[in-house]
């Protein structure tokens, strides 16, 4: 039985429905992806799938006992409190009471007074009274999993650390069903392919929206396509879907064709003379009103984006010439000894976790900031259009018809004269959303018209830092064309490694603080061509951090709760902890091995059994990981 059943669901906020008598059954094991373009209705079907919204008409059967939980799409920036306190928020009314007793258990360590020992001793009879101890081990247990601090205040994270935290608030609720909408959206690589392998492992189902296109392919094992109100389900990953889908259009358009055909040769019968009009059958007549109806009801599909350029000529052949360039901030390197020379009609793609420098490095490029040593060089007429990731060129309060240009309303594109509004409907923007103010666009609209701004600009030289951020696959891939075709130079700062793929001719990759390094090629190319010191030193890192992590968490509780008494081990307990070092490295790297052959594109194409046979393997050995690190850490506080 499915967990969740959409029936004749009927849902609209204008004239055309948005959701027009879709059905949709979610089971157990479904890796869903909901797709299909901005403003189509995708995150307003998670909703209804939610149950946040309620359907015009149409039922929503969901199974008894069945949960679930949503990750939610904006990371709040005015959050504040610990991990813990976040993560047991997803419990409801019990989380004040875990928060309470978590935060007391850390100040006992330094306080045992008689005041802060009843305060806990009555915490800890409520949790009794509510059977609050099962939750609690739940946040523990998921805080473990996820690698997280719980102690750390929730404000401080990084942008990918606090999406972490807001899974994990979503997981302890442990679901049967996990709501995603755009759960990239915004994280550097490394954040996207942690994530990516951790849910590639989760046993719960999974519907998400993301534009991510390769993360799309590694999650998911069935697609459901929102077109024009309609709901259609292809049982592929995304690459087959991609072809079946275009066979679908064309067969669509084909049958559009027949129909209007007809139609038109009723309309050239009905208009006859006289004489026809006498001897006309009057079946035929009803005929032609029924086609004539369903020809009003048709849905045409939206058109494509028509992108272009402004084109300014050619620069000079070097269009940048990097020497020695060496730049810090706050004591930290950014870049430390860059060389680099940059050609016209380069397309440069810059590598990088968040945080590492990468806008900074354009804001030196642009001559916005004064390298520290070395020096920068622009060619020869030079025309630079910037495009800025926090979209600080846009004002929300004006018109989206007046953001475009700043005195005029006609736009100059490669010598031809357009109005604003026909060049705003290049960028599928209708005249009553151009009228709107900038506010009311959604994120995806908004990219869409700071791109409309900077490439109504003459250019030869584009700096474009995460133009991809909020757009659909279609006008991904739009983007992508223009950019391939573009005669000029292109600095690109992404995340999308599908984007960097097929656009880059180069990358320079931030491989470690200051490190800058240049590559043949995109994001694939790099990995292929990195050094493997770099991979070492990435790895270790990363195993530090989660052992320290796992430390940070573990220690309140053990210390409260479970206090042990220190002493020598025994012969067969210091031979344990001898030989865990190497165990937990062999886990690690068996994890790590089956995350990988989970992460090929191919993965989720194969029978079911093969997947649940693997994801199982993974779950489990991620259990024996938890249990050694456990044991590890219960070892080493015996030792005197």
């Amino acid at each position: 039985m499915a967990l969740l059943f959409l029936r004749d669901i009927q849902l609209s906020f204008g004239s055309a429905p948005l959701l027009n008598k879709i059905n949709l059954q979610i089971e157990a094991n479904d890796r869903l992806c909901i797709v299909g373009r901005n403003g189509e209705g995708k995150s307003t079907l998670l909703k209804v799938i939610e149950g946040l919204i309620t359907a015009d008409d149409g039922s929503r059967i969901v199974q008894d006992g069945v949960q679930i939980a949503k990750l939610q799409q904006e990371v709040p920036h005015d959050t504040h409190g610990s991990v813990f306190h976040i993560i047991a928020q997803g419990l409801g009314n019990i989380a004040p009471l875990l928060d309470q007793f978590h935060k007391l258990s850390v100040k006992m360590q330094n306080d045992y007074s008689d005041e802060v020992l009843e305060h806990f001793t009555q915490v800890q009879q409520e949790i009794e009274a509510k059977n609050g101890w099962e939750l609690n081990q739940r946040v523990d247990t998921v805080i473990s999993k996820l690698g997280l601090p719980a102690d750390i205040e929730f404000s401080t994270l990084s942008g990918g650390m606090k999406r972490r935290v807001l899974l994990a608030k979503a997981l302890v609720q442990e679901p049967d069903i996990l709501l995603l909408d755009e759960p990239t959206n915004h994280l550097d690589i490394p954040s996207i392919q942690w994530m990516e392998n951790f849910i590639a492992g989760m046993r719960c189902a999974l519907v998400f929206i993301t534009h991510d296109r390769s993360f799309l392919q590694a999650i998911a094992n069935r697609i459901v396509d929102l077109d024009r109100g309609r709901l259609s389900n292809w049982e592929c990953d995304y690459h087959t879907y991609l072809q079946r889908k275009a066979n679908w259009l064309e067969a669509e358009a084909k049958q559009n064709a027949e129909f209007d055909k007809k139609l038109a040769q009723e309309e050239t019968w009905i208009r006859q003379g006289i004489k026809a009009r006498r001897t006309r059958n009057e079946g035929r007549v009803r005929a032609l009103e029924k086609l004539r109806s369903e020809h009003k009801a048709r849905r045409s599909q939206q058109g494509k984006a028509n992108l272009q350029t402004n084109s300014a000529g050619y620069s000079g052949k070097q269009v940048i010439e990097i020497k020695d360039l060496t730049f810090n901030f706050d004591n930290k390197p950014i870049v430390n000894g860059l060389n680099s020379v940059v050609i016209r009609g380069d397309k440069i793609g810059i590598i990088g976790e968040n945080g590492c420098g990468k806008s900074t490095l354009l804001n030196l490029l642009l001559g916005k900031l004064e390298p520290q040593s070395g020096s920068i060089k622009l060619g020869t007429n030079l025309k630079i259009a910037y495009f800025d990731q926090h979209r600080a060129q846009l004002n929300e309060e004006l018109p989206v018809v007046e953001s475009v240009l700043e005195e005029s309303d006609h736009v100059e594109i490669n010598g031809q004269r357009k109005h604003v509004m026909g060049y705003l409907g290049d960028f599928l923007f209708t005249p009553d959303r151009a009228r709107q103010p900038v506010k009311a666009l959604s994120g995806g609209e908004r990219n869409r018209l700071l791109l409309a701004r900077v490439f109504a600009k003459p250019s030869n030289l584009l700096i474009l830092d995460e133009p991809t951020n909020d757009l659909d696959v279609e006008t991904l891939e739009l983007l992508e064309e223009l950019l391939m075709n573009y005669e000029g130079t292109v600095l690109i700062v992404s995340h999308d490694r599908a984007f960097l793929n097929n656009v880059c001719t180069s990358s320079l990759v931030f491989d470690a603080p200051g490190d800058v390094n240049e590559y043949v090629g995109g994001y694939d190319d790099w990995l292929r061509q990195r050094p493997a010191h770099y991979l070492e030193e990435a790895k270790a890192e990363k195993k530090s951090s989660v052992k320290e992590e796992t430390k940070t968490e573990t220690a309140p509780e053990k210390q409260v709760n479970k206090p042990v008494q220190k002493k020598k081990l025994t012969y067969k307990d210091q031979r344990e902890y001898d030989l865990l070092p190497e165990k937990l490295e062999t886990l690690e790297a068996e994890i790590e091995a089956i995350s990988a052959v989970m992460a090929e594109p191919d993965f989720y194409s194969q029978d079911q059994a093969t997947v649940q046979a693997k994801l199982a393997e993974l779950q489990t050995k991620e259990g024996e990981l938890e249990a050694a690190f456990e044991r590890w850490e219960e070892l080493e506080g015996m030792i005197s």
